[in-house]
């Protein structure tokens, strides 16, 4: 995904319009595409609250809130992530960023300093407060995801929430003050009690559910003895790449990381 610097578009606009979490998006047989302001015409009604994004594709793109799901025929509201392999994936990626800026500024419409009310800019992505003129910029939240490989096979774990027999890799959020390792060797001790004894940097991805850059590692242990903590963990265990689990989805780094994994370990036998 690449969305410019905000300037004058050169063709029709592309509009992210959310309702009640929902994006709307527009139909048409097997294909599924993001409304163009000619589209929006035909809303019983309009756009609220809009704020340009950026150029993407030669299209300005806006998000905005529709006030009720009165939409014509050939259009439908849907949940963001369901939408990975309906949209073309440079287009999904766009529709997480719009999610995560539209969630933002639902939930920043009072300044955390003085409880004035919250205004847009139009020349960047940020909001001012109408009283005290505090500046804020949409949030992020790093977050850690990592795969452990030990003797051809990787560890996988299952939270008391997920569906059964679900695993992915563990992942956590980065505490204030520490680093990206650290928080890695800190979730791994915590949730499965295990130390690694290598870090290696695999690749980063942002998570618009609602606010994460999740960055991905590859890591290496020496012990195989797993201790869950019985809190965010409801089972853990290595797995081997022909003895695989109920997996997360494609658009996840975690699943990224696992089939990494696969393709690397498929040729090998466990010890």
């Amino acid at each position: 995904m690449d969305v410019k610097p905000l300037k004058k578009a050169l063709t029709d606009t592309y509009w992210f319009l959310f309702h009640n979490g929902e994006l709307l998006v527009k139909e048409n047989e097997s294909r599924t595409t993001i409304p163009l302001s000619s589209d929006i015409k035909q809303l019983a009604s309009q756009p609220t609250n809009a704020q340009s994004i950026g150029i993407f594709h030669e299209h300005e793109c806006f998000i905005a809130n529709l006030n009720n799901d009165n939409i014509p025929p050939g259009f439908s509201f849907k949940k963001i992530k369901p939408l990975y392999g309906h949209l073309e994936d440079e287009f999904f990626w766009v529709a997480c960023r719009a999610s995560h800026i539209i969630n933002w500024m639902r939930t920043s419409k009072f300044c955390g300093c003085c409880g004035g009310i919250m205004t847009t800019l139009s020349h960047e992505i940020a909001m001012k407060c109408s009283n005290c003129g505090n500046l804020v910029y949409p949030r992020l939240s790093p977050a850690i995801i990592v795969a452990v490989v030990k003797d051809n096979q990787i560890l996988l774990a299952r939270g008391p929430l997920s569906p059964p027999n679900r695993y992915s890799v563990i992942a956590g959020f980065v505490e204030p003050g520490e680093t990206l390792e650290n928080c890695v060797r800190r979730e791994l001790q915590e949730e499965v009690g295990i130390k690694v004894d290598t870090i290696n940097y695999f690749g980063s991805q942002p998570w618009s559910f609602p606010d994460c850059l999740m960055v991905a590692f590859t890591a290496e242990c020496s012990s195989e003895t797993i201790t869950i903590d019985n809190d965010e963990i409801a089972d853990a265990a290595w797995f081997s790449p022909h003895n695989l689990p109920d997996l997360p989805d494609k658009p996840s780094i975690g699943r990224q990381l696992i089939d990494w994994f696969t393709e690397k370990y498929k040729h090998a036998s466990s010890i």
